[in-house]
């Protein structure tokens, strides 16, 4: 999933997303890129319950990778620039 929290779902969207994290935790892995860090997503999820169960399955047995407040592709495109 990319550019993850940017639209908010209604209800039934949400709680959709969070059977879809729920059934595939244990079975194969989810890739989530997403700018919010872990505490701006109940911004996505307004439901405080929902999302703090949401954050649990994705959290859980997770690698986490930090890149900063600066975006990935903008750092790339800089790093090009300069190489050329």
């Amino acid at each position: 999933m990319d550019e993850f929290g940017y639209l908010v779902p209604d209800k039934t969207g949400a709680k959709l997303l969070f059977q879809v994290f729920t059934e595939r935790e244990e079975r194969r892995a989810i890739a989530i890129a997403s700018n919010a860090p872990f505490p701006e997503w109940k911004q996505t999820f307004t439901d405080p319950r929902l999302c703090s169960a949401i954050v649990d399955r994705v959290a859980f047995n997770a690698h986490i990778v930090e890149t900063g407040t600066d975006g990935f592709r903008l750092a790339q495109a800089q790093k090009r620039r300069r190489q050329s």
